[in-house]
């Protein structure tokens, strides 16, 4: 199938990254023993895309697929949540990746995945390959560490976008890191940052080294409390990741269901140019759909905000911990793109990962934005109180109906 249509000049979000058919088992039990599967879609970056799409964004999602119905059914699918998907490249020698996984939680021991997405179209994509236009012509790009493990011409796609220069877009990265990917890479050459220092240990294994260096040259880093100790030792708490990541204007630590801090740059760093490129972020009090002259979102001001806020996730019944922290990101991206203060951006991304945390695919209907500010808007108290179970997107618009009494 080929996407016909025009790209539009300036999205609201951009999206690069790989999505695979997913199936899921019809069943419970181990994949052996599993006889039938419903089929779906997954991808870190397509997944938030469809959510920022549902959102009411405009979003374009960029990749590669496989000149083959997997593809089609990619493009079609994706497509369907308003996504453009005009910039997508078939391949026509190389597959879509698919993957099978069970339904039990991807944390615990009885989960399992089979992954076939060696040599896919999306390993394929490259600095040659890939619509640079149509990848810079967002106001918000967004990344993923996940892409990075695919290939060394994906490595150098990410180091390409994410190096500073005139007009970068706003750039979003979700580290995403997954061991279990990075050591089917094999990497064979020892990472090293923009600094031309090595990084120790055995990131040349697990690409601990290569997404450091990617996260320092984002915008926007989206990382789990988890992750970060998985993938650079880093223990002791959200303060220590900005520690070591003190370059980007933004770092949202994530802390499964206790909650996310976000650290915002203030105007402690002097405005202007940083390394090359324009201050970034988005102001606190812009217009929804505004941006600047320049068609590039405006520098983080932060006169009245404070440089630390965390925000306790709500109390959610989770039927599958899947694409939670895609839909979470796609939460604080859209309120940061209306320009929503920092503990609503936060707020946001908890009710966003909650509606993907009740459904069992990696993707659920979002709730709309009225009433998702409406529960934004809760005082602390209401929201401390605030528990979210399957179907509590569909439920009758009536806050009161989550918000309960001890």
């Amino acid at each position: 199938m080929t996407v016909t249509g025009p790209t539009p000049d300036v999205v609201d979000v951009v999206a690069l990254g790989e999505s695979m058919v997913t199936f899921l088992p019809s069943t419970p039990g181990r994949l052996a023993d599993v006889s039938s599967f419903e089929r779906g879609i997954g991808g870190a970056e397509s997944n938030l895309a469809c959510v920022t799409a549902a959102a009411g964004h405009s979003t374009r999602w960029v990749s590669r697929v496989g000149a083959d119905p997997f593809g089609d059914h990619l493009v079609e699918a994706i497509g369907g949540y308003g996504v453009d998907t005009s910039a997508v490249r078939r391949d026509p020698h190389r597959p879509t990746g698919i993957y099978f996984r069970t339904a039990g939680d991807r944390a615990t021991d009885a989960h399992e995945v089979a992954y076939y997405r060696t040599g896919s179209a999306a390993s394929a994509m490259s600095v040659d390959t890939m619509d640079r236009a149509a990848l810079r012509a967002g106001r918000i790009l967004h990344l993923s560490g996940i892409t990075a493990a695919l290939s060394e011409d994906c490595r150098e796609l990410l180091r390409e976008l994410t190096a500073p220069h005139p007009g970068r877009p706003l750039v979003s990265f979700d580290v995403n890191y997954r061991f279990r990917l990075w050591t089917a890479a094999r990497e064979d050459s020892t990472d090293s940052g923009r600094d031309g220092s090595a990084v120790s240990g055995s990131s040349r294994r697990d690409g601990s080294g290569v997404l450091l260096e990617l996260a320092r040259g984002a915008d926007i880093v989206f990382v789990g409390l988890d992750e970060a100790e998985e993938a650079w030792g880093v223990t002791g708490g959200p303060d220590r990741i900005r520690e070591l990541l003190p370059e980007p204007d933004v770092v949202v630590v994530k802390d499964g269901g206790k909650g996310a801090t976000a650290f915002v740059r203030g105007d402690d760093r002097p405005q202007g140019t940083r390394d090359g490129h324009q201050p970034s972020g988005i102001r606190e009090g812009a217009q929804p759909s505004g941006i600047r002259g320049d068609d590039r979102p405006s520098g983080i001001r932060g006169d009245h905000r404070p440089p630390v806020t965390f925000v306790p996730a709500p109390q959610v019944t989770v039927t599958a911990a899947v694409g939670a922290g895609d839909a979470f990101a796609a939460g604080f991206l859209s309120a940061t793109l209306r320009g929503l203060s920092v503990r609503d951006r936060l707020r946001h991304g908890h009710l966003m990962a909650a509606a993907a945390l009740t459904v069992p695919g990696d993707l659920a209907v979002p709730p709309a934005r009225d009433r998702a500010d409406r529960l934004v808007a809760l005082d602390d108290e209401a929201w401390g109180r605030l528990r979210l179970g399957p179907g509590w997107t569909h439920a009758a618009d009536r806050a009161e109906e989550e918000v309960r009494t001890p």
